[in-house]
C-alpha cells in the first residue's frame, strides 16, 4: 500500500512546473488508484506548460499518457485486479449524449479531460475511472505500452481518411502522432511521404518506412513531390497554422486534407482554391471509445507495430521540469519518464 504522500508534477502557472508533495488520493466508488510506472510527454502537455490554453485550472497535476499497476480498487469496480498492468484512456466521454450514441464520443460535449481540466498522471499515483483503464498484457513492453494512447490517436486519424492500403499519403509534422501514423500506415501497406522542419525527425520517419521530403522544401517543392507521387491524402499533424495553410495550397487536385494538429492560431485558405481544386478538408481528434484503444492494444500484442521506436529520450520523473522545457523546443519526437 502507499505511504499516504506522493510526489506530483504541479503546473502552478505557465512555464512553472513544480514537484510537490501531495496526499495520495483515495479511490471513489467507480475509480482505481494506479501506481504509475512510465509517463509520456505529449504536445498537449507542452501547450499547457506554455500557457496556450486559457481555461487551465491552475494549480494542476498535468499529464495524461501513462501506464501503471492497480494499487487500490474503489467500490463497485469490476473486471480489474490489484497489481494489474494498465494503460490510461484519458478522455472520458459521458456515454449518454447524442454524439456518444451516434459513435462520435471523441467530440462529446460533456467529455472530461484527464490531466487537462482535472488532475492527471504526472505523479507517483493517479486516480482514474475504472471504465477508462485498459489491461495490458505483460508481453507488451512498458515502452510500447506507454504510447498506446497516442497510437490510438494516430489510428483514428488514419481511419478518418477515405484512403485505403496501396494509396499514397503525405504527413506534415513528425511529432509523436505524425511518426506513429507514419509507422502504422507503412505497416498497413500505404506509401507515405513524410515532411518536417527537423531533419532528425525525417530520418526517423524514413527508418519507419516513409519516403523523406527534405526539411528545407518549399510549398512549391511539396506540391511537385506530392503531384508526382500521386498523393491523395495529406495528414496535417504539425499543430501549427502555417502547416495547414501549406498543406491545402500544395495539395494535388482532388486530394483530401485531414487536420490532426491542434494549432491555436488561425490558418489562411481561399475558398476558390478548395472548390476549384476539389480539396476535401476533414478533421480528426483523439479517438472513438472504446474501439480505437481495443484495436491499438491488439496491434501491439500481435507485434504488428512497435511505437517505442519513436522515443527520443528516456529520463526519470524527477527530471520532469527539465523534460517539459526540452519538449517545448520541438526537437524531440517523444520523451518518456520512469516514475
Amino acid at each position: 500500500m502507499n505511504s499516504g504522500q506522493m510526489n506530483a508534477g504541479v503546473l502552478v502557472q505557465p512555464k512553472q512546473l513544480e514537484l510537490q508533495t501531495r496526499p495520495v488520493p483515495p479511490p471513489g466508488p467507480q475509480e482505481v488508484l494506479l501506481k504509475m510506472d512510465l509517463l509520456g510527454i505529449c504536445g498537449s502537455d507542452v501547450s499547457l506548460y506554455l500557457g496556450h490554453r486559457s481555461n487551465t485550472p491552475f494549480p494542476l497535476i498535468i499529464g495524461h499518457e501513462g501506464i501503471g499497476r492497480i494499487e487500490q480498487l474503489g467500490a463497485n469496480v469490476t473486471g480489474l485486479q490489484l497489481g494489474q498492468k494498465v494503460v490510461i484512456e484519458p478522455n472520458f466521454p459521458c456515454g449518454k449524449c447524442s454524439l456518444c450514441w451516434s459513435g462520435r464520443s471523441n467530440i462529446c460535449l460533456h467529455k472530461r479531460i484527464f490531466g487537462v481540466l482535472e488532475p492527471g498522471c504526472f505523479a507517483e499515483y493517479a486516480l482514474v475511472p475504472g471504465q477508462f483503464v485498459w489491461p495490458v498484457p505483460d508481453s507488451i513492453s512498458n515502452e510500447d505500452a506507454v504510447l498506446i494512447e497516442p497510437m490510438a490517436v494516430a489510428l483514428h486519424a488514419l481511419y478518418t481518411a477515405p484512403a485505403r492500403p496501396g494509396d499514397v499519403l503525405a504527413v506534415i509534422g513528425l511529432g509523436a502522432i505524425g511518426l506513429l501514423l507514419t509507422q502504422l500506415a507503412c505497416r498497413m501497406g500505404y506509401r507515405v511521404l513524410a515532411y518536417d522542419r527537423v531533419s532528425e525527425k525525417i530520418a526517423l520517419a524514413e527508418q519507419l518506412g516513409a519516403i523523406p521530403i527534405l526539411a528545407d522544401s518549399s510549398e512549391a517543392d511539396l506540391a511537385k513531390s506530392w503531384q508526382k507521387a500521386g498523393v491523395n491524402t495529406i495528414f496535417e499533424c504539425a499543430g501549427a497554422a502555417p502547416a495547414l495553410t501549406m498543406a491545402i495550397a500544395a495539395a494535388p487536385r482532388g486530394a483530401n486534407v485531414v487536420v490532426v494538429g491542434l494549432a491555436d492560431q488561425a490558418s489562411s485558405l481561399t475558398e476558390f482554391t478548395l472548390t476549384r481544386q476539389g480539396i476535401q478538408v476533414l478533421s480528426s481528434i483523439i479517438y472513438q471509445h472504446p474501439l480505437d484503444f481495443q484495436r491499438s492494444i491488439r496491434l501491439l500484442e500481435q507485434g504488428f507495430i512497435q511505437p517505442s521506436k519513436i522515443i527520443s529520450q528516456s529520463t526519470t520523473f524527477k527530471q520532469l521540469p527539465a523534460a517539459l522545457e526540452k519538449a517545448s523546443k520541438g526537437q524531440d519526437s517523444k520523451i518518456i519518464l520512469a516514475v
